[in-house]
């Protein structure tokens, strides 16, 4: 009994004395899957529209579901890529040294919706959820957005990333942005309109940014979390002690 008292407190020496990897990036797999779509609509009517990509090998969960009546005008595409290395699409930058706000870089799903809707017969009403779930190694980060709207014109990107091809640790790409979701909107609407944001890990983290609008705005807004997957070395409680 003490022997086996012994190994599991060298195990735990090794591991608290080492380097620290609160959430490893997922590795690409090698035999990877794809998924485009891209649709132009122009017309007056009924509309009932939903797409839904769930992948837990990335840790991607991703739903958007629209339904209305009267006329819309509708440019969208929808592009998701285990390779986030074959997926290299413009993405708005945080940095605000950046020069025209927008970089390419390496993605498993990206998302651009561009659109005008008027009402006829029932208001456009729907939602997106965008989220790097924790349970399938992502970040615990998500972006939710509903509306309600009798008119809207809106220009919208989603996008996110968790894989990045590690071939050995610690390079990595410089076009990689692993472990990053994020929404950049802009509209203008009639109606309601809104967006729910989090971040969360147990015990240690709990970001959220909500807020609904009702009446005639005009709104332009980006939300973005990320996570920088890097080895972090773990000082030795033990340092100096002859243990």
């Amino acid at each position: 009994m003490k022997g086996v008292v012994v190994v599991v407190a060298l195990i735990a020496s090794i591991l608290v004395c080492g380097f620290a990897l609160a959430n490893p990036p997922i590795k690409e797999p090698v035999q990877y899957e794809q998924f485009c779509e891209h649709q132009l609509v122009s017309g007056n009517g009924t509309m009932d529209t939903s797409i839904s990509i769930v992948d837990k090998s990335i840790a991607l969960e991703y739903y958007n579901m629209m339904d209305g009546d009267g006329v819309l005008e509708m440019d969208s595409t929808h592009v998701y890529s285990q390779n986030a290395g074959k997926l290299i699409r413009p993405t708005p930058d945080c940095d605000p040294n950046s020069t025209n706000g927008t970089s390419d870089k390496s993605l498993n799903f990206w998302e651009n919706t561009k659109l005008t809707y008027e009402a006829v017969n029932a208001p456009l009403t729907g939602g997106k959820y965008l989220n790097s779930k924790r349970f399938y190694g992502g970040i615990g980060a998500d972006v939710r957005e509903v509306f309600s709207v009798t008119e809207m014109e809106k220009d919208q990107t989603a996008y996110f990333g968790s894989t990045a091809p590690y071939d050995t640790f610690p390079k990595v790409r410089d076009d990689s942005i692993t472990h990053t979701i994020g929404l950049n909107t802009l509209n203008s609407f009639t109606g309601s309109w809104g967006t729910d944001a989090s971040m969360h890990k147990i015990f240690y983290k709990d970001i959220r940014s909500q807020e609904m609008f009702s009446g005639e705005f005009e709104i332009q807004k980006e939300i973005k979390f990320h996570e920088n997957p890097v080895y972090e070395p773990r000082p030795c409680p033990c340092a100096g002690i002859d243990c």
